[in-house]
């Protein structure tokens, strides 16, 4: 039977450094760290996430702000909120929260954030400093990955990881990230021919392709490390009933094969949260100068 690798579990012993580093400091810095959140229209899924994040700063002694467009906003209108951020001050992280409405031009708006204070780590220059090794902020779900990994105990020098998605937010900085850590990275994809087989012949799967239950115990080898990243929401199966969620990866198939393995919830998203506190925290680290010191202690085992 897989060992979890809780997501909750770390995530809490983060906000606990973190909320210890920010009460620390506060006092030298002037004014706690802050975070935006631009949300445009109604998405449900994104109401949710917005909320939680917003819990999560609250948790740890972040300022939070949500600056909420009707779904008939204009790009300019959008783009101007985003520039008032950038100038704001009392600002140091601005989150674009994903989706947007197709009428708006995500990429554009992506560009306009402060690559100082874009804590979701998808500007370009901070995709950049990635692929070059040097310091910045992150993407948030692959960081929070490398996070689980790492508190597991699990070595990646030299391991066959495979990456199954391949988008800026994931997929493509996942395997960076393996990469830099001396893994020897596969990226698949919706293209892939034979993904099965490739799948077969990871020791480390990390599942990122949004798709519901696309890993299944076929696919995986014995006392392989599965990672996934999906989250799904099955429709319920009652009328008046609740649907469950769901992974890219079926859990109870594959969890008596793997070593380890994320569950879905609790594994990679409570991860994607604190590594978005952590940036934030890091950038209010960068605006405050050398007199505020916020780096994380390393974690317990």
């Amino acid at each position: 039977m897989a060992k979890r690798l809780d997501g909750q579990m770390l995530a809490a012993l983060y906000e606990t450094s973190l909320r210890a580093s920010v009460a620390q400091h506060l006092a030298t810095a002037g004014s706690p760290p802050g975070l935006a959140v631009v949300r445009v229209g109604d998405d449900p899924a994104s109401g949710v996430y917005v909320r939680k994040k917003a819990q999560a700063c609250g948790r740890v002694g972040i300022k939070s702000q949500i600056i909420h467009h009707p779904a008939t906003a204009s790009q300019q209108e959008v783009l101007e909120s985003i520039r008032q951020l950038n100038a704001n001050p009392s600002c140091d992280g601005i989150l674009l929260q994903l989706p947007i409405p197709a009428t708006l031009d995500a990429r554009q708006l992506l560009l306009a954030v402060d690559p100082d204070k874009d804590v979701d780590g998808l500007h370009p220059l901070n995709l950049g400093r990635l692929v070059r090794g040097e310091p910045g902020l992150r993407s948030c779900t692959p960081a929070g990955v490398m996070a689980l990994l790492a508190h597991g105990g699990i070595a990646l020098e030299g391991i066959r990881a495979l990456v199954i998605g391949r988008s800026i937010l994931v997929g493509q900085p996942m395997g960076i990230m393996l990469q830099q850590a001396n893994a020897t990275v596969t990226m698949a994809h919706s293209r892939t021919r034979n993904l099965s087989d490739h799948c077969r012949q990871a020791e480390l799967l990390v599942a990122a392709a949004g798709q519901p239950g696309l890993v299944g115990a076929d696919w995986v080898r014995p006392g392989t490390v599965v990672v996934d990243v999906g989250i799904h929401r099955v429709p319920p199966q009652r009328q008046g009933t609740r649907g469950r969620l769901c992974g890219d990866v079926r859990f109870a198939a594959v969890e008596p094969l793997a070593s380890h393995i994320t569950p879905v919830p609790g594994g990679v998203g409570p991860m994607t949260v604190a590594m978005l506190l952590c940036n934030t925290v890091q950038a209010w680290q960068q605006r405050c100068g050398s007199g505020v010191r916020t780096a994380l202690v390393p974690l317990p085992r």
